[in-house]
């Protein structure tokens, strides 16, 4: 099943469907307040998130701190962007897009 790129006014969903109208049938599901401004059939079935393009570089598996943060601060998400700051002494920044990222993975 393809995997969809779908761009709207509020969102950016990634999703699998049979073909673009069912996948259009998702955002009206999910949004229906959303329009679609752009829909791309992806040529592969996986999605990748580049670090790098996110400004995650760095030594250490980021990932696992800011996920440790995220739990200690019980998912409050700006408890969390402090706690990474104090265990990281990375800027505000760079703190935030390192644990926002990690909150859409499903810390």
């Amino acid at each position: 099943m393809p995997l969809f790129e779908i761009e709207t006014d509020a969102h950016i969903i990634i999703t699998w469907a049979p073909d673009e109208s069912e996948a259009h049938g998702v955002v009206r599901s999910a949004y229906p307040n959303d329009r679609v401004v752009r829909m791309t059939k992806r040529p592969r079935d996986t999605w990748v998130i580049s670090k790098g393009a996110l400004g995650l570089r760095g030594s250490g598996d980021i990932c696992v701190t800011a996920r440790d943060c995220l739990a200690k601060a019980a998912g409050d998400k700006v408890h969390a962007i402090r706690l990474y700051m104090q265990e990281t002494g990375t800027d505000l920044e760079r703190a935030r897009k390192v644990i926002e990222s990690n909150m859409v993975m499903g810390w």
